[in-house]
């Protein structure tokens, strides 16, 4: 018999330290051709600081690297890349400016002896990558910038393919793709397999790794707490125990006891016959100080869209919303701010936080008006502030002078409910507060969220993984295409029949 192939990638011992902290601590990883391997573990746990030694960007200070059966030293990206080995990290490096061919190409662009760009042949190869990607309608011609993120994904993906690639690391893909999106990565990933190319994926979503997955590896404080199990047969609950060093599923906490009473009665929100032509049909829907209300259904069925309307950042067709029996202008995010509705939207990083700024400034931004004494800003009264809501939080490390970008992003989430809860906000706004967000820190905010509608805040909830929505709502409407098809007590339903509704439902009467 032929002896065994050697690993295509193994890296044995790798340790790495910065000021202050050992990120990797003797790492081992061992990676076959054509197999997805999974790499998972907490924010914080060294995934990123593996795969940036793996690309080149960061130099181990010991441990050996071999690819192929042969000992290398990958001293930067460029000998990273001439090994073929990529990497598609989470925030995508595409240059918005020039069109998809150039970025296939940026860095190698097919030139004449004199040195000029032969455009017509780099737009024909990177045609040629892109059907091989299953999207042969992305023109190579168009700016990049003017692609959905699901799109930029896959040019990132052909960049990657037109250097011959045997490996391609990818940092949480899935993060900002609807569900149809995610089945056409991965039928792209098992390609590529077929192919024999190697994949590492990153993921916090475990039953995605259960999907796609070969073999997991498992990252706690630095060191790999378990290497190569089997993806399909490995029980979550130990992959999340290793991952947190306790045991955890998906821990909710409690929901107050059938019949507790609320602080009162009375509604603090009220949505009648709210509509937006082309988004979402009439919606009624009464929110309670204490209460979290989920909307549950697909990518695009009108969920954020509700929720930037009661926001005031769309301007509905028609219908009216009320805070505390009081209407609100429509299409004013001012007015609903003004009357205490705080939103924390999907995409925290481009729309919620200043990501330079510092932790304090991020949390004070809506009531700045606060702290003005005589036309200046009293900067110890801010800090003091907003440092009370962080800690109220346990929002990590507890450094109000922080740049907010080098939180984690659970801990960022935690800053933009901070902000709300400076603000005193009554009704807050949730959508996917948990995206982006390792297992531990999901549960943390869990318990946030949870806490705060506790204390009377009022919560409404998007959020496109169901366990989530029933596990942390009191109550569940769910929408298809722009329409409530059912409401009930999250207790009443199960996933199952969550799905079947989103998938197949008929309007309740």
């Amino acid at each position: 018999m032929a002896p065994e192939p050697p690993p295509l990638l193994t890296m044995s011992g790798i340790t790495k330290s910065f000021p202050g902290v050992r990120a990797l601590d003797g790492v081992d990883l061992e990676v076959q051709a054509g197999e997805v391997h999974c790499l998972l573990g907490q924010n914080g746990a060294g995934k990123s600081t593996l795969i940036k030694v793996l690309a080149g960007a960061h130099q181990p200070d010991d441990g050996s690297i071999t690819w192929q059966g042969a000992p290398v030293q990958l001293s930067s990206p460029i000998t990273a890349m001439r090994l073929g080995i990529a990497t598609i990290y989470q925030e995508l490096d595409l240059v918005e400016g020039l069109s998809v061919a150039e970025n296939v190409f940026l860095g190698h662009e097919p030139t004449t002896a004199g040195f000029v760009v032969r455009t017509r042949e780099a737009r024909t190869a990177a045609a040629a990558l892109l059907r091989r990607l299953g999207h042969p309608e992305i023109d190579p011609a168009r700016e990049v910038g003017d692609l959905s993120a699901a799109h930029q994904q896959i040019v990132s993906m052909a960049r990657a393919l037109s250097h011959d690639v045997r490996l391609i690391v990818m940092d949480e893909p899935s993060a900002a793709l609807d569900p149809d999106e995610v089945d056409n990565l991965f039928r792209i990933v098992e390609g590529l397999t077929s192919d024999g190319v190697a994949v590492v994926y990153i993921s916090h979503r475990l039953e995605e790794i259960r999907r796609i997955g070969d073999r997991v590896t498992v990252l706690k404080d630095g060191r790999a707490v378990a290497v190569g199990l089997p993806a399909s047969s490995t029980p979550t609950r130990d992959i999340v125990a290793m991952m947190t060093g306790r045991d955890v599923e998906y821990v909710f906490p409690p929901r107050p006891a059938p019949g507790a009473p609320r602080a009162t009665t009375q509604p603090v929100l009220t949505v009648e016959g709210l509509h937006r032509r082309g988004e979402f049909e009439p919606v009624d829907l009464e929110l309670r100080p204490g209460e979290i209300v989920g909307l549950a259904g697909l990518v695009g069925s009108g969920r954020s869209e509700i929720l930037e309307t009661i926001y005031g950042a769309r301007r509905p067709t028609a219908g009216r919303v009320q805070v505390a029996g009081t209407p609100l202008r429509p299409g004013s995010v001012r007015a609903a701010v003004a009357a205490g509705i705080g939103l924390a939207p999907e995409e925290r990083k481009a729309q919620a936080l200043l990501l330079t700024e510092s932790v304090t400034r991020n949390v004070s931004l809506s009531a700045l008006s606060r702290f003005a004494r005589g036309g200046w800003l009293d900067r110890g009264a801010e800090r003091t502030a907003a440092r009370r809501a962080t800690r109220e939080l346990s929002l990590r490390p507890d450094n109000p002078d922080a740049a907010v970008r080098t939180l984690s992003g659970g801990n960022q989430q935690k800053a933009v409910l901070a902000r709300w809860l400076l603000r005193g906000c009554r009704v807050l706004l949730l959508d996917e507060p948990t995206r982006g967000v390792d297992v531990g820190a999901r549960a943390e905010l869990y318990a946030v969220i949870r806490r705060l509608a506790d204390e009377g805040l009022a919560v409404l909830l998007v959020s496109s993984e169901v366990p989530e929505v029933l596990g942390l709502a009191d109550r569940v409407l769910v929408l298809r295409e722009g329409r409530v098809v059912h409401q009930a007590d999250a207790q009443e339903l199960d996933e199952h029949r969550v799905l079947d509704l989103v998938m197949e439902g008929s309007p309740t009467s």
